[in-house]
This record gives C-alpha cells, structure tokens and sequence, in this order.
C-alpha cells in the first residue's frame, strides 16, 4: 500500500505517524512538502543560545492529544506558563486583563472597571435585563452580538485584543459558532442573556479555566482555538496551556522519526487526479511534471491549496474560507533590562501601535529565563492588514522597539533578533464556517481525506486531532473489514 501526505506540518506529520501506527510496515508513506522544511507554521529558531518557537508558543493542556502524543513518542512531559498575568492596552492606558469573562464575553462575576469607562461599565451591567430575540441555530459575527448586548467598548477593548491573539482577525468577521461554540449552545437551549450564557458555560469549567485562559496576552496565533466537541471539550483541571521543552521542533522530529516517511521537502504538488484503484499527484514544476500513483491521500494544506486540489463542491467550500498573515518578532536582551513582572500584554486595535500582543517569554515561561537573558515576542498583523506587513525586516524591528519603550519603557539594544512572517498563515473562522467545513468533508471522495488548521480549531491539539482522524479514514479504507 501506499498513502500520499500532502504537506508536513503538524497535521500532515501526525497522520504520517498514525498511518505507521495503524498499517506497519505495509504501508509506504511519502509525505510531499512546498517547504523546505517540516512543521508549517510551527517553528522553532535559536534565539541568544536558547530554543524558542516562533510560531504557535503554546497549546491547550485541557485537551489531550498533544500530552498524549507526548507520551506515546517517548518525549519528556509538557511544561506550563508561571503565575505571571496578563495586561491589555486598551483605551490609551494598560490594566490587568480582567477575569470572569469567556474570551472577552462578559460573565455576572466580570470586574471590568479598569478597562471600560463608567459608560461601558454600565451597559455591561445592564445587559441581563434587556430582552434577547435568539434564533436557535444562527450563526452571526461575535462582534456584531457583543456590540449589540454591551456596547462598542467590550467588543473593541477587550474581545478583539482577544481573539485577535488566537486568529490574527477581527472580532467583527469571526463566526459565533466556530470561535465560541459553548455560548452558542447555550443561547440555543434558552439562556435569557448573554451574560447568562456566559454563565452557563463558565459554571461548567474549572474555576480558574476562564482567568487562565486568558493569559493568552501576547501568545502568537494557533492557540486556544475550538475543535470538535469530543472528550477534549470537557477536560479540566490542572493547566490551561502547556508548552514542548526545547520548542515544537521536538515533537516535529520525534513525529519524523516515528513514522518513517518518504519526506520530499520543496516539492509542490500542483493536481490531484483520480485514477484506477487509487489517486495521482502530480507534483513539480509544469514543465517537468511528476507523478505519484497512492491508493489513498491525506491532504493537510492550507485552504486555497486545498480548494486547488479537490475542486468540485468541496473544493468551492474550501475556497470560501479566508486567511490572515502575521509576523512575529523575537528579541532577546540582557539581564538588566527589567520587564514588567507580567506575562504579556494584548493591545486594542484602536490603539496608536503597530504591534497586536507581546509576549514577556522569560517571565512567562520559566525555561526561557534563568540563563542571563530576558526573551519577548511580539505579534504584529490583523485580518485584512496584509499590506501593513509589506516592509523590510528592519522596518518590523523598529516598529517594535517603539512600541516596546511606550509599553514597557524599554529602550535597549537587543542581542538577538528574529523575524518571521506567516504569509496567510491563519485561517478565518467566519461566519457560517462550520457550514463551510461540512461543505468540504461531506464533498470527500473515497481514497481521500483532510487535515489542518482550516478545519476544527486552530490550536496545535485540534491540527492533531484533525491529521490522527485523516490517517483513520484513509486507512479504514486500506484495510477490509
């Protein structure tokens, strides 16, 4: 047998892997990638001497495949973000990130004094009291509800800083269903406000799930992004985010190592065809093209690609779903430079910086630090702000010291630098999205599946989820009953 992986990002690597797990030796698995290396848009570069990743930094612990995938390669445990909190700069001025909301939507227990005037404190406060018309099923821009229940303010303060972290998108064209689908739940089984929705879904979490959860401040895209309902939507206790001692790279070797690819790196696959008893591939450049005959195709690619490959209905839904680009700048500095004692800051659209979050990485990690240098990360670019990007990388580095001194004060010379752009690197959870998604695994031929980002949450847990459940279907269809 054999089985075509179409791209090597985490998604790709662990359908890879379970493939080998599941067919053994009995299957040649030839994983194709444009890059020139594996792991997408999960990188990790070294900075001053350390290992830091400069991609996704984190996952989410409460769900389980990553701990697991962990343990099942033989790598050591995850580690987990001190008690450092988070800020948010909204409003011209930075206050902690507040508690007692679910992802910026404001629960009966929110304190949120620091971050909105009296004016928006007030129409937070009387929401539960106004009348709410919910059609059971909808879908509507988070955005737009928030705005229309609390006000401008909680929407751009404090919800956009959020999910902007998560997404690279605005609060205002990200889908209700897709971004928090707990809430919508609960407005379908009758919640008689927003904030008693909110409520309902906080009330089944761990006690501390929405506060640490919010220490999202700064983290780069891909984490805490929502995935299939399953027995991952309801664990709790114990840490909210992990991360991969020595950076995501060694989960990405061990994945390599583990299932024993055919790894063909800067390799584009340009067609997907079928052909008697199984698919080709063809790949390479149109004036020398290749071709690679499989019984069965895992396609864990980046949208557009993935609407390219399978046209058809499937293709067309695929096509549908819009990307963001980011950048994230690392920087490391000496000793003496002197932090705030916290573990990041989200930054309002609205504010006069260039940059969306910057993660205090040696404060909030505790095996970034301890060896003579204090490490950040900042995350630049919004959802239809691609041409803010479009400078050199001293421009980007500039940019950010700037707003380095306005937030924090620091002015110092860094001893390490690195930029890294994720040209359309995050998908958009609009609204109707999992419509959309559907769309394309409804449209599946049989031979075929699909994995990625684009699908069921943009967390690094779900990408996982998404490539172990490709290499099943594929498979089920390799081996007779």
């Amino acid at each position: 047998m054999r089985v075509g992986v179409v791209g090597a990002g985490v998604s790709g690597l662990a359908a890879a892997h379970r493939l080998r797990t599941l067919l053994g030796d009995a299957v040649t698995i030839t994983v194709l990638e444009q890059r020139d290396r594996v792991g997408g848009v999960l990188h990790t570069v070294d900075l001053g001497g350390m290992p830091v990743d400069v991609g996704a930094e984190a996952f989410l612990a409460r769900r389980p495949e990553v701990p697991a995938l962990l343990a099942e390669l033989g790598q050591g445990p995850a580690v987990h973000p001190t008690a450092a909190s988070a800020t948010i700069r909204a409003g011209g001025r930075t206050a902690p990130l507040p508690g007692g909301t679910l992802l910026g939507v404001p629960t009966s227990a929110a304190r949120l004094d620091a971050l909105l005037s009296p004016a928006g404190v007030a129409a937070v406060a009387a929401e539960p009291a106004r009348p709410l018309a919910w059609d059971p099923g909808t879908d509507v821009a988070l955005g737009h509800l928030l705005r229309d229940r609390f006000g401008d303010e909680i929407a751009d303060r404090l919800a956009d800083p959020l999910l902007g972290g998560v997404y690279a998108g605005r609060v205002d064209a990200l889908g209700l269903r897709a971004t928090v689908p707990a809430l919508a739940a609960a407005l379908d089984v009758g919640a008689p406000s927003l904030t008693a929705a909110a409520d309902t879904v906080t009330a089944h979490s761990a006690p501390d799930s929405v506060a640490q959860k919010s220490r999202l401040a700064g983290a780069d895209a891909r984490v805490g992004g929502s995935g299939r309902p399953g027995p991952a939507a309801g664990a709790t206790g114990g840490p909210v985010f992990g991360a991969v001692p020595g950076g995501y790279r060694v989960l990405l070797d061990a994945l390599v190592a583990a299932a024993r690819p055919e790894l063909r790196l800067g390799v584009t696959v340009r067609a997907l065809e079928r052909r008697t008893g199984g698919w080709r591939l063809v790949l390479g450049p149109t004036t020398a093209p290749e071709a690679l005959d499989v019984d069965a195709v895992v396609l864990a690619v980046p949208a557009p690609v993935l609407a390219k490959l399978l046209g058809g209905p499937a293709g067309r839904a695929a096509g549908e779903i819009e990307l963001a680009s980011s950048v994230v700048v690392a920087l490391a500095y000496p000793a003496a430079v002197a932090l705030p004692p916290t573990s990041g800051v989200l930054v309002a659209a609205g504010e006069p910086l260039h940059v969306k979050g910057v993660t205090h990485s040696s404060t909030k990690w505790s095996h970034l630090g301890g060896d003579g240098l204090v490490r950040l990360r900042a995350s630049l670019g919004r959802f239809g702000e691609a041409a803010t990007l479009q400078v050199d990388d001293a421009t980007l580095v500039a940019r950010v010291r700037a707003d380095l001194a306005a937030l924090t004060g620091v002015t110092a010379e860094p001893v390490a630098v690195h930029v890294q752009r994720w040209g359309g690197g995050l998908p958009q959870y609009g609204v109707g999205h999992l419509d959309r998604v559907a769309g394309i695994e409804g449209g599946l031929p049989a031979g075929v599946a699909v994995a990625g980002a684009a699908l069921h949450g943009v967390g690094v847990p779900a990408c996982v989820a998404t490539g172990r459940a490709a290499a099943e279907r594929v498979a089920a269809g390799l081996v007779p009953a």
